[in-house]
């Protein structure tokens, strides 16, 4: 298994790696490039968007190449009782309408709305392949779906991470780096509670492709990942997370996948209510606003920069306490997320103190400059 995993992560990171410059010239050419005209736009120089087509590129030839390899060793049967080539192939046709409708959109720009349905059209391809939310598992009590029930729930998980992530897409590498926090998170949950081979070869592909781009995509950036791949990488976890806990009936496991993802959900929640609140109708949740957690970070006088390692930090704590909750128990998780609480909250005024410290310096040195 463990070859297989890193035949799986370095295929897909080389991909990546080797096809992004080629993503950056395309974007250039057929002016997919994302231009600073609003104040919702973090960057001030003209960015080309499509590096999706890399991690996508990556993550694909990865998986193929070692579902052909493991097929013809016959180390995996993909038309067994789980019937995993017809779940692997919807989710191929779902990650082919996501990308045409992304790859349209960061070169055309088109409605919220078409984008919606381009989401719900693959999650339904998705569903139709066998990939379910059969039940929910909590500690007090276990809820069985019946057929309609587990389709719905089904649906509003997947576009609710595929949104999740695509709104957390707005600063340099940021929706890419929560997502392989995301991945690690997932990949150890998976392969220390015997969640399906397929899932953890999945998720391990998933990351390398994700780190084979993130050097062009983090600040400064020379990269958009774009709303292609964006969406991709949320559907992705949405898919992958279902495969790895749908045989597993641990309450923890099954809960897993929402700790781990986390910051991106309650951010989505948060401006779904925020919209709402502000502009009284289901049309104003479409519309893009600037009170994301990053840009109110960014609004208390930080970079950047340091914005985005907030929020990987931030994310890589929910991380561990799903991972913590899942080997250790309820106590353990809760005083670890208690330390991580209380750390914040004594080093923050320092924090504070250093970043306003930064500040006065360059405010020192522009007036340097200005009189000289």
């Amino acid at each position: 298994m463990w070859g297989d995993i890193v035949i799986a992560f370095l295929l897909a990171c080389m991909t990546a790696y080797v096809i992004t410059p080629y993503t950056i010239r395309l974007a250039k050419k057929i002016g997919a490039v994302d231009k600073p005209e609003d104040e919702r736009r973090i960057n001030n120089k003209e960015m080309p968007r499509l590096g999706g087509l890399a991690v996508i590129s990556g993550f694909i030839v990865s998986t193929i190449y070692l579902i052909v390899i493991m097929s013809i060793e016959k180390s995996i049967n993909l038309f067994g009782i789980e019937n995993y080539g017809i779940k692997l192939l919807g989710f191929l046709g779902g990650i082919i309408v996501l990308g045409i409708v992304g790859f349209i959109d960061d070169v055309k720009q088109i409605p919220a709305i078409a984008k919606l349905i381009g989401q719900i059209v693959a999650a339904i391809i998705v569903i139709m392949s066998g990939i379910v939310i059969e039940h929910i598992n909590i500690p007090i009590f276990k809820i069985e779906f019946n057929e309609v029930i587990s389709i719905i729930v089904t649906l509003g998980w997947i576009i609710g991470i595929t949104n999740a992530i695509n709104l957390s897409d707005g600063l340099d590498g940021l929706s890419s780096g929560l997502s392989l926090i995301s991945c690690i998170s997932l990949l150890i949950i998976f392969a220390t509670n015997n969640s399906p081979l397929i899932a953890i070869l999945l998720i391990t592909a998933l990351a390398g492709a994700i780190i084979g781009f993130l050097p062009f995509n983090f600040n400064p950036a020379k990269t958009f990942i774009g709303d292609t791949g964006s969406n991709f990488l949320g559907f992705s976890l949405a898919i992958i997370s279902i495969l790895g806990v749908a045989k597993t009936y641990t309450a923890i496991v099954l809960i897993a996948p929402i700790i781990v993802l986390g910051l991106p959900i309650f951010d989505t929640l948060f401006a779904i209510v925020r919209r709402l609140i502000k502009g009284k109708s289901i049309k104003a949740v479409l519309s893009a606003d600037k009170g994301h957690l990053h840009h109110r970070i960014m609004n208390k006088g930080y970079t950047q920069k340091q914005a985005v390692l907030i929020l990987y930090g931030i994310s890589a704590s929910f991380g561990m306490f799903a991972i913590i909750l899942l080997e250790s128990g309820i106590w353990k998780a809760l005083s670890f997320l208690l330390m991580i609480i209380a750390f914040i909250a004594i080093g923050y005024k320092d924090v504070l103190k250093l970043r306003n410290d930064d500040e006065q310096v360059k405010i020192v040195q522009d007036n340097k400059k200005e009189k000289s």
